[in-house]
């Protein structure tokens, strides 16, 4: 009985609509241009949160891009048209994802040079390392060590 109230309540979790920002009365009366509105909203940076999209964030500057978003789409901009404006209003900064340009190319490059650099690095350390080991012989033990060496060998074969 209990398996069957927790998979009824997953179930019921699972069928709920994502819960967005978005109020009735911004929604477009076109299903068409609503689905791209939601789409374009997704990869657009709130400014005021800065780590959440405009179509999450509930704050009010990001209803008024969503709302222009929609009047862009009303006016008949295609996506990239929309994009474009928005970029040129508030910078490369409101997308999520930037776009791979001259400008953001450090952006993009410097996590793969990093952690290529760092494997780079690390390879070269473990490889010096391994040849100036064993160039370097061990001294022999000394008397002293030797007789600590077998009590404790003796110690350890008769524990078990």
């Amino acid at each position: 009985m209990r398996r069957m109230f927790v998979a009824l309540i997953a179930l019921a979790l699972l069928g709920m609509p994502e819960a967005r920002a978005v109020q009735p009365d911004e929604i477009m009366a076109d299903p068409a241009k609503e689905a791209r509105a939601r789409e374009l909203s997704r990869e657009l940076r709130c400014m005021v949160c800065q780590n959440q999209s405009i179509d999450d964030s509930d704050a009010p500057l990001a209803r008024d891009l969503r709302l222009l978003v929609r009047e862009r789409i009303a006016a008949g901009d295609s996506n990239s048209q929309v994009l474009d404006f928005l970029v040129a209003r508030y910078g490369e900064f409101v997308l999520l994802k930037p776009r791979f340009e001259r400008q953001t190319l450090l952006l993009w490059l410097l996590a793969p040079v990093l952690l290529g650099g760092g494997g780079l690095a690390l390879w070269l350390q473990i490889r010096r390392r391994s040849r100036s080991g064993a160039d370097i012989p061990m001294p022999p033990l000394t008397p002293d060590e030797k007789s600590r060496l077998a009590a404790l060998m003796s110690d350890d074969a008769t524990s078990r």
